[in-house]
């Protein structure tokens, strides 16, 4: 008898650490990226302070709300399924113990233990915690550490916040006839940073990362700009 229909997926802690390491540098990327094309696009259209400085908190204020409640309605839904597996082996581990016990052993025996050593661990680690052992070694859960829905809205918001702030004080806190060009400079060597980053944690080439979302943002904030020149001159 098959111990189960379809297979169940694997994880790792580890992985999933890196993981939200990965999510905190993408969205500090995502702040930097549509904040700096969000004020560069206003200060192309207009001379003033006042109109960056207010596009600049407002554009701050919702891409964080925005993040905030994207990540917390997913993380929601993960943490949901995480908890119905758990229901799920419950039940499996109650209802067909030989069957999950055989199942264990397998498991180990594909990391590269002998049958006979993963039969012994799986026996061990069952008489100690079966639902424990099943869910670290099947699912990569823990029933104690389950992803939070409020850290991980939390995280996300203050990483949008953090990155998307550096081009909105770049803009202002520079002389008027310069800001749009020492914006662009900075944003840019940010963004190079931060692609950088995520291609290390990646385990991705750091020289084509970085590359990509440079041609990548030049090109955006160029695009912005030219569409806050056009609509500048347009209004006057």
């Amino acid at each position: 008898m098959p111990v189960h229909a379809f297979p169940e997926p694997h994880a790792s802690g580890m992985s999933g650490r890196l993981n939200a390491l990965r999510a905190a540098v993408l969205g500090a990327n995502d702040g930097i990226l549509s904040m700096a094309g969000l004020v560069i696009g206003v200060a192309g259209a207009t001379t003033l302070v006042q109109p960056v400085f207010i596009a600049g908190v407002a554009g701050l204020t919702a891409g964080a709300v925005s993040m905030a409640l994207g990540e917390y309605v997913s993380v929601s839904s993960q943490r949901d399924s995480e908890r119905d597996l758990i229901v799920k082996e419950r039940r499996e581990l109650a209802e067909e113990p030989e069957a999950e016990l055989e199942e264990l052993a397998g498991l180990y025996e594909k990391q590269g233990l002998s049958s006979t050593t993963a039969a012994a661990v799986a026996r061990e680690l069952t008489a100690a915690d079966p639902l424990k052992a099943h869910l670290r070694m099947e699912l990569g859960i823990d029933e104690e550490e389950l992803t939070n829905p409020w850290h991980a809205a939390g995280s996300s918001a203050a990483a949008f916040l953090l990155g998307g702030a550096l081009p909105v004080l770049a803009i202002l806190l520079s002389p008027v006839s310069v800001r749009v060009w020492v914006t662009y400079v900075i944003v840019l060597a940010a963004l190079a940073l931060t692609g950088a980053a995520g291609a290390k944690i990646g385990g991705g080439s750091v020289r084509r990362a970085a590359t990509r979302v440079l041609l990548g943002g030049a090109v955006g904030l160029m695009i912005t700009y030219g569409i806050g020149l056009l609509f500048g001159a347009t209004v006057l």
